[in-house]
């Protein structure tokens, strides 16, 4: 899906918390909808499949874009830093109310490096990491999307709080701090070959 963010994601959908994930009883609805085969809006969709898939909670299910390029050299990943502990991450954020995992994983590609590219129509894998809160830690499921980068904006939401950096594939995953991620990069790195 080509996509471009240019609307702010920030508005809240009525009834919706922060995360843009629904209330607890919004979200079991949407959960027994779909077991029951019912259909549900095209947003919810994704979320609540995956999250019943593995038994996960919502606000613990979080969408990534991992962004590449052909370069002359091969492969090309780009890395963002984390805001607080300055690692080697992925753009990944919060599911949003109103949009797909993909288009989510767009909109945080776009706020936290300035990537605009063509987002996969599908999920490309997913990694677990441990997100560090202020009084607790949580074990958070990312599925991720893959982003052919076009371009990178001039300026952007997080370019000020967040450095950007391409990498080899091989560099790639030796720099990222989760170990899931790293075996996601590889696992994309050798299709990307074939």
């Amino acid at each position: 899906m080509a996509f471009s963010a240019q609307k702010s994601p920030s508005k809240k959908a009525k009834g919706s918390n922060a995360r843009g994930a629904g209330s607890k009883s919004t979200e079991k609805r949407t959960k027994a909808k779909f077991a029951a085969g019912e259909t549900t809006t095209a947003a919810a969709a994704p979320a609540a499949l995956l999250a019943a898939a593995d038994g996960i909670d919502l606000e613990r299910l979080q969408f990534g874009a991992l962004p590449w390029r052909r370069a002359e050299a091969g492969l090309e990943i780009m890395l963002v830093s984390s805001r607080d502990t300055k690692r080697w991450i992925i753009p990944k954020g919060w599911p949003m109310a109103g949009r797909s995992g993909g288009a989510a994983a767009a909109i945080e590609a776009l706020e936290e490096a300035g990537l605009l590219g063509v987002m996969s129509d599908e999920p490309i894998g997913h990694f677990h990491y441990v997100k560090r809160l202020t009084r607790r830690s949580d074990c958070c499921r990312v599925v991720v999307f893959a982003l052919r980068v076009v371009r990178q904006r001039a300026h952007w939401p997080e370019k000020h709080e967040r450095v950007t950096q391409w990498f080899s594939a091989g560099e790639a995953i030796a720099n990222v701090s989760d170990p899931e991620l790293a075996q996601l990069i590889e696992s994309f790195a050798r299709g990307f070959a074939s």
